[in-house]
C-alpha cells in the first residue's frame, strides 16, 4: 500500500480517538493520538503543581516526560494513565495547557518528527493547518455539543464513573470556545479538509466514511 499520513481533526468529544485506533487497524497504519499528548502534559503539570506562569518549569517538563501508546493504553512514565487523562478536570485544564506557545512548539516538533516516515493517522486540534499541512488526506469530523455530550456521559456510564451530562455540555461548549480562541493553533477546518458530521451517525457508519475517504486518496 501507498504510504500516506492522515490527517483528522475536530473539537473534543467528537470522537476522533476511537476512529482513528479502528482506520489504524485497517489500514495497518500508526495512531498517534495528539490529545492524548497534551493532556499527560496536563496531568503531570497538576500532579507537580506547576504554576502556569512558570514556563522554565513546563520547558523542562515537556523534554523529560515519557509518553507511549501501547495496545490502546496510553503510558505515561510507564503509568498506564489512560482513564486518568479522560476525566473532566484535566480535558478542561488541557484546553489551557495546550494554549500555552512552549507546550504546542515542543509537542508539534514531537509530532512532526515521528510521522516523517509517513503511515500515520493522526488526530488532534490542529493536525492539518499546524502539524501535518502536507498530509495526503485531511478529514474534519463534527457534532453537535448536544450529540457530543451524550456520546461522552453514555461512555463514563458504562466505565462506571459517575457524571452530570448538563456538566459534561457545558464544559464541552466552553472547551470549543477555548480550543477555537486561542492565539496558538486554534481549532479550524483546514481549506482542504473534508468534514463529517457525525451527529447522526454511529461509529460504523463514520469508519466507512472515513474509509470511502482515504481509499479515494489511495
Amino acid at each position: 500500500m501507498h504510504r500516506i499520513n492522515v490527517a483528522v481533526d475536530g473539537p473534543s468529544g467528537v470522537g476522533k480517538s476511537s476512529i482513528c485506533t479502528r482506520i489504524a487497524d485497517h489500514y495497518g497504519m500508526i495512531h498517534l493520538d495528539t490529545g492524548a499528548m497534551y493532556r499527560c502534559v496536563a496531568l503531570s503539570i497538576k500532579r507537580q503543581d506547576i504554576a502556569l506562569d512558570d514556563l522554565k518549569a513546563i520547558e523542562k517538563l515537556c523534554d523529560t516526560i515519557d509518553i507511549e501508546f501501547d495496545n490502546g493504553k496510553v503510558l505515561l512514565n510507564k503509568e498506564d494513565v489512560t482513564k486518568a487523562i479522560k476525566m473532566n478536570d484535566i480535558s478542561n485544564f488541557t484546553s489551557k495547557i495546550a494554549a500555552l506557545p512552549v507546550v504546542r512548539e515542543k509537542m508539534v516538533a514531537l509530532q512532526q518528527k515521528v510521522t516523517k516516515g509517513k503511515n500515520f493517522i493522526v488526530d488532534g486540534r490542529d493536525i492539518g493547518t499546524t502539524v501535518l499541512p502536507d498530509a495526503e488526506v485531511k478529514i474534519y469530523l463534527s457534532a453537535s455539543p448536544k450529540a457530543r455530550a451524550q456520546r461522552r456521559y453514555n461512555e463514563y456510564m458504562e466505565k462506571g464513573i459517575e457524571s452530570d451530562y448538563e456538566i459534561i455540555y457545558q464544559d464541552i461548549v466552553a472547551r470549543d470556545y477555548q480550543d477555537s480562541h486561542r492565539a496558538v493553533s486554534p481549532l479550524r477546518k483546514a481549506e482542504d479538509a473534508i468534514e463529517i458530521d457525525t451527529s447522526d451517525m454511529t461509529i460504523d457508519e463514520v469508519e466507512e466514511a472515513v474509509e470511502d475517504i482515504i481509499d479515494k486518496a489511495l
